[in-house]
């Protein structure tokens, strides 16, 4: 198997990692667990487990001098405390978008590190992380899609963004696999399932073009129509499957 792109910063970000927080143990997951990683594109994301609260400056830092590297505007990682893992809502310090912030490791995450996460340091995460039980994971998803996607459907300048659009209809249909079978599924087989289920072949080749290809520029009424296409889409789904 050819090595991927990003290894050269994975192994460089482990080593620092090692030499100025030693921790117990550092995971890959994301489209990394799921084989649909796409360097440039895709998130790397990452968590580590440590003894003790980790130092917010210590942490910046450490990010911050590998700024300069390829990908290394996409690598995320989150600071989990050993003590702290069994809790699915505790916030964690995590490293994202170039600042940090604090957020749960949540039931999906858990099962991307359960089905596929990849161990660069120390214990996997079977070894440290209970899996979570498929109604928990389905819960998660509901209370996702109700509290937090439907909401977003309300706001109609938001789609006119990429990242609403591409994020939008993939998790959709992500969730709708989640809550029929309580399994996962990678954002490219998500996108094959949206064309298969009537999304619009536009909406869809759209989303394909940035994640694999090359994207197509926009024009201002193009991106209004396919704003209004994602929105739609998202909270009539949203609604078919929770019921309403």
């Amino acid at each position: 198997m050819p090595t991927s792109p990003v290894q050269p910063l994975l192994d460089r970000f482990v080593t620092a990692l090692r030499e100025q927080v030693g921790p117990v143990a550092v995971w890959v997951h994301g489209s990394f667990a799921l084989g649909d990683h796409q360097p440039g594109r895709s998130d790397l994301d990452l968590l580590a487990v440590v003894d003790a609260a980790p130092d917010r400056d210590r942490i910046g830092q450490l990010h911050r001098r590998l700024d300069a590297e390829p990908f290394a505007d996409r690598l995320h990682c989150s600071y989990l405390r050993r003590d702290q893992l069994t809790d699915p809502e505790q916030c964690h310090l995590t490293w994202a978008h170039r600042h940090l912030l604090e957020r749960p490791v949540t039931p999906v995450t858990r099962r991307e590190l359960a089905i596929g996460g990849r161990t660069l340091h120390g214990a996997t995460p079977a070894e440290l992380i209970p899996d979570v039980t498929d109604d928990q994971l389905r819960d998660f998803v509901r209370t996702d899609l109700a509290g937090f996607w439907r909401p977003a459907t309300r706001h109609p300048t938001w789609w006119l963004r990429d990242v609403w659009v591409d994020l939008g209809p993939i998790t959709v249909a992500r969730a709708g696999v989640t809550l029929a079978e309580g399994r996962l599924i990678s954002k490219g087989e998500a996108l094959r399932l949206l064309a298969a289920t009537g999304a619009p072949a536009r909406l869809c080749a759209d989303i394909h073009r940035r994640r694999y290809e090359t994207a197509v520029r926009l024009g201002p009424l193009a991106r209004l129509r396919r704003a209004q296409l994602a929105r739609r889409l998202v909270r009539d789904r949203i609604d078919a499957l929770l019921g309403d």
